[in-house]
């Protein structure tokens, strides 16, 4: 077969004749080409001495020589540059390009000075399996090897091709699926949230036509009895001198809380069974008495008495986290010195004005030069709900805020009581059931058709019964005799004569003439046997203005003895 290598081979063909140049392979060099070197020409024919066994088989013989083989240096294979140094004594590499067996054949004599030459087109022969012999690499055949399966760094795009081309009619069922899975869930959704609506409606008695059956929530039953839970609370001004009442309404059935204001002019009877005002009843009584009073007139029931003194609303609004209130007036600091004109007032007219605990009592406190005592008493009415507002809802904890007041309490309302009952009504005022009425009350102290109608009635569920309407002429009698033991003798003449006391005071200057007034003229009669009870003239009768409270007013002058 042709040898790749034939042309430069440098075997010897035997032939004298041939006079071309021979090459023969050297080794290689660090790039893995093969190095040849020139072989001389060769003289005539001759013969090649065998070699002797144990000397070894060199690259060429002297045919001259006797026997003694002259040293060749040996090349190391590996040198690239074929110039290192000699190889030890002995035979030389065995390589032979064409895979024989060295030492089998015999070499021609080669001269000292060799030329070597690289053959560009020459590949290197390391692919062959004598060459990766030569350099210690093992072969390898195809079926020693064995492939691994690495992972596919675009696996996901796979995996995302194959849903990709599922068919389209598993692709559309699965999206049906999917389109009736949402339609159920969100028919479920609207039927809870229908049915969560018409159930509270239909608790808080708002549902037209329904009510409901245990609470009386509804329309239907706020005409029937309802369940009301009221106390009285007195405002005491401590510094300034006064009072102020409102009744604290919580009505359970209709889940509404109020506060009512009572004028001080509001006409009571005492326990003595003599006419006298609200104001008056609480200077005077302020607990019991009072509250039975209330009671008669306005035909309600009210559960305790809650006297609040000014220092104790200042801790309670200091309690509670102070307000925010809608003030209606400019109040200038009370603490201030008469006649000294201060910068800014302490509390500012505007809305949602944060108050602290003295703000809030200078407020509730407050009335201004030519205003009506509704005008303070509304003031009030707002810092009780800004308290309300701001008080906890939770029954121990309003408990806890009343006993760090540390009041000492009516015995008809315990703290705890007064804690639990100002909780309630403090859940109604955050949740915007809550709101403040005036109690109307005519010029004597009586309540009108409107107070029966709008607050009596819808608010109190009672039945107003004015003092002495019916039953007595109510008489107010003004001491101007200079003496003040007069005053008990005209009250012990009119109770004994049928009639119903009601203190006037006394003048500010002894009067003569004494004088009975009336002011409807259906009283006149009235108020001719009341002067005839008391001894004095009917001329001292006269059309006037009365004193609140009373059908008729009578001032004593100096011509009363109190001698009958």
């Amino acid at each position: 077969m042709n040898d790749r290598y034939d042309g430069y081979s440098g075997s010897y063909s035997g032939d004298a004749s041939n006079t071309s140049d021979q090459y023969e392979l050297v080794g290689y060099d660090e790039y893995g080409q093969p190095v040849y070197r020139q072989v001389p020409q060769q003289p005539a024919q001759y013969e090649y001495p065998q070699a002797t066994q144990g000397q070894g088989q060199g690259y060429g013989y002297d045919p001259y020589a006797t026997g003694q083989q002259p040293p060749v240096p040996s090349y190391d294979t590996y040198d690239p540059y074929g110039a290192g140094a000699p190889a030890q004594q002995g035979p030389p590499p065995s390589y032979d390009p064409y895979g024989a067996v060295a030492g089998t054949g015999q070499q021609q004599r080669v001269e000292e000075q060799t030329a070597t030459a690289h053959i560009p087109a020459q590949a290197a022969p390391r692919t062959e399996p004598a060459a990766r012999e030569r350099d210690g690499a093992p072969e390898y055949r195809t079926e020693q090897f064995s492939f691994v399966e690495d992972p596919d760094e675009n696996s996901e795009d796979v995996i995302d091709w194959l849903k990709f081309t599922e068919s389209r009619t598993e692709r559309r069922e699965e999206a049906r699926r999917r389109g009736r899975s949402r339609v159920v869930a969100l028919v479920v959704v609207l039927v809870l949230c229908v049915t969560g609506g018409v159930g509270y409606l239909w608790y808080a008695g708002k549902l037209p036509g329904f009510g409901s059956a245990d609470s009386g929530k509804g329309a239907a039953d706020t005409a029937g009895p309802q369940n009301r839970d009221v106390i009285v609370v007195h405002l005491h001004n401590t510094k300034g001198g006064g009072t102020s009442t409102a009744l604290l309404v919580n009505n359970t059935t209709t889940k509404q809380g109020t506060t009512v204001l009572l004028p001080n002019s509001l006409a009571l009877m005492d326990d003595e069974g003599s006419a006298t005002t609200l104001g008056k009843s609480v200077d005077g009584d302020g607990s019991s008495g009072t509250r039975d009073a209330i009671d008669t007139v306005l035909g309600t029931d009210v559960e305790g008495t809650w006297r609040l003194d000014t220092p104790y609303l200042n801790n309670l609004v200091e309690l509670v986290g102070n307000i925010d209130i809608d003030t209606n007036a400019d109040v200038p600091d009370p603490a201030a010195k008469s006649g000294k004109k201060t910068t800014s007032p302490l509390v500012k007219k505007g809305k949602q004005q944060t108050l602290s605990g003295p703000m809030a009592v200078a407020y509730a406190t407050y009335r201004a030069p030519g205003e009506s005592e509704t005008a303070q008493l509304m003031r009030f009415g707002q810092v009780m709900q800004g308290v309300l507002r701001k008080l906890s809802s939770d029954p121990h904890a309003a408990t806890v805020t009343v006993q760090s007041l540390a009041q000492i309490l009516d015995p008809s309302l315990g703290e705890k009581d007064l804690g639990a009952f100002l909780a309630k009504l403090a859940d109604r005022a955050k949740g915007g059931d809550y709101k403040t009425a005036l109690l109307p009350v005519q010029q004597d102290g009586t309540l009108s058709e409107q107070a029966t109608d709008s607050v009596v009635k819808d608010v109190l569920g009672g039945t107003v019964k004015n003092p002495g309407k019916d039953a007595s002429v109510r008489v107010g009698i003004k001491n101007a005799t200079g003496v003040k033991a007069r005053t008990e003798k005209a009250r012990v003449t009119l109770v004994n004569g049928g009639y119903t006391f009601v203190d006037a005071g006394t003048g500010s200057a002894p009067q003569a003439a004494s004088q009975v007034t009336y002011q409807d003229a259906d009283r006149k009669q009235d108020a001719v046997e009341v002067a005839k009870t008391l001894g004095l003239p009917t001329s001292a009768v006269r059309k006037g203005k009365t004193v609140a409270n009373a059908d008729v007013s009578v001032i004593l002058g100096q011509n009363y003895t109190g001698a009958q």
